[in-house]
């Protein structure tokens, strides 16, 4: 898990990192103030306003204005940050260190995911196959989970006898719907365990599981109070939340891929 939250921060850092455009090596010399002596780049002002303008802040003189203040204030304070040297504390080393690599693999990553564009036949490829997962309808169902099959028998047969469905589900060890009737709204039938999906796609309006449906988390009873068509949005609406979820994958398969390379001891 800790790798995954590890990866997933990157490909998000390579993401800020992607709305700082690059720079020529001469902008770099290029001051927009100096504090004490020491000249202050203007890619550093230029790498703050773009990150405004990521956020919708139009560039303007005003913006520019903040910015050169606010980059004269970290340099006051870096100064003098340096003067009772901090900066050469163990730890402060580290993190700086940190922040320097967070930055060079934020830059790698941009330039990974630049080079290796995502292809209009992969978005549909995948646009498919999420679309063959779903279906084309969407269930309404309800249902009553219990720890053993005798307890769903029982219920089953109360169900039989005229009982409430929306009664009985109050035993559910479903917190989340015991006190809803049982009711898990309208969801595709991927969205469930298999042996709960199968159960219920085979179900007809109004009628419930005559047997117990057993899954990895009890013994199910499960009613179907509805379907309807599954309305998905188009490929166009789509392209941008495939494009960064294969984009996502294929930085998750690098990263993989060189991990296995490399020589660790």
């Amino acid at each position: 898990m800790k790798h995954i939250q590890i990866r997933s921060a990157i490909v998000a850092l390579a993401t800020l990192i992607a709305i700082a455009p690059a720079f020529a090596k001469d902008e770099v010399s290029k001051g927009i103030a100096t504090v004490n002596g020491k000249s202050i780049p203007k890619n550093r002002a230029d790498i703050l306003v773009s990150a405004q303008a990521a956020q919708g802040q139009p560039d303007s003189e005003d913006l520019r204005k903040a910015v050169r203040e606010e980059l004269i204030r970290r340099e006051i304070l870096a100064q003098e940050a340096q003067k009772m040297g901090i900066d050469k504390k163990p730890e402060i080393q580290g993190q700086m260190e940190l922040a320097r690599q967070s930055v060079l693999i934020g830059a790698y990553m941009q330039d990974y995911v630049h080079s290796h564009p995502i292809s209009e036949e992969a978005i549909k490829k995948e646009y498919a196959a999420i679309k063959a997962k779903l279906g084309d309808k969407e269930y309404n169902a309800r249902h009553i989970l219990v720890e053993n099959e005798a307890t769903a028998n029982d219920i089953i047969a109360k169900l039989k006898q005229g009982e409430k469905f929306e009664e009985l589900a109050k035993q559910s060890k479903d917190p989340g719907s015991k006190d809803k009737g049982g009711e898990l709204g309208w969801a595709a039938p991927s969205s469930y365990v298999k042996p709960f999906a199968d159960a219920l796609v085979k179900l007809e309006k109004g009628k419930y599981t005559e047997t117990p449906v057993k899954s990895d988390f009890g013994y199910h009873i499960i009613m179907l109070d509805d379907t309807r068509e599954l309305k998905l949005p188009s490929l166009d609406e789509a392209k941008p939340q495939l494009t960064q979820r294969l984009q996502q994958e294929m930085v998750e398969k690098h990263l993989l891929d060189l991990r296995s390379k490399a020589k660790v001891s």
